[in-house]
């Protein structure tokens, strides 16, 4: 088990053998792709599962999903966050969507060789897709202001989840101007309170529940 999965395991100590050896893999999945395309920049690799799998992670922390529920990951790029929670969470299915294909050629590897059947990955714009989503996962791709028309349309009535559906976003910095522009109810989970690493200081998961029902 390399460092980065130890890292993992400390925080998630009830993994099993199974998903500890997928997180294991990642690296070096991810280490060969990037020698072929930068799917994530080179001195970011260097601490690969602190600012990408644990960081990821983050979501699980503030939702942790139950069976079934459906997933849409807009902006995925190397498949983050969306992979590594779907390792977390294998009943639950994930819909990775990235505009750029080669980023979503990068992505469907990973999820053959992890073997992950509850993982689907296309290469689309968010405003192209049509189904209906329990979450709308993302890492700071834009503004929640350009973001949100995007998403809007694409999140389901009915809640099966302990909290009601809606948008988790993985954001670092100063969030609260940025969310005002919306004039929508959220609530700012800070990441350090569940993880020790610096990097966590300034990161948060931004949570907007879905408040139109009609």
């Amino acid at each position: 088990m390399n460092s980065g999965t130890q890292l993992i395991q400390s925080y998630f100590p009830d993994l099993t053998d199974g998903q500890l050896a997928q997180f294991d893999q990642l690296q070096e999945i991810y280490d060969d792709w990037n020698s072929k395309i930068n799917v994530i920049s080179r001195k970011d690799m260097e601490h690969f599962y602190l600012h990408h799998v644990l960081h990821s992670l983050g979501i699980v922390k503030v939702m942790p999903f139950v069976p079934d529920t459906k997933i849409l990951d807009i902006g995925t790029g190397g498949g983050f966050p969306g992979i590594p929670l779907a390792i977390m969470f294998p009943e639950t299915h994930f819909h990775l969507v990235d505009s750029i294909g080669k980023k979503i050629t990068v992505v469907k590897d990973v999820v053959k060789q992890l073997k992950l059947t509850n993982v689907e990955a296309q290469q689309a714009r968010a405003e192209e897709l049509v189904r209906k989503y329990d979450f709308v996962i993302s890492r700071a791709v834009t503004r929640m202001a350009t973001f949100y028309p995007w998403v809007k349309n694409k999140i389901r009535k009915e809640d099966i989840n302990e909290y009601p559906n809606g948008i988790l976003y993985l954001k670092g910095g100063e969030v609260e101007e940025e969310m005002e522009e919306l004039d929508k109810s959220y609530v700012v989970y800070h990441l350090e309170d569940y993880f020790k690493e610096e990097f966590f200081e300034t990161k948060k998961v931004i949570f907007m529940p879905w408040e139109d029902k009609r």
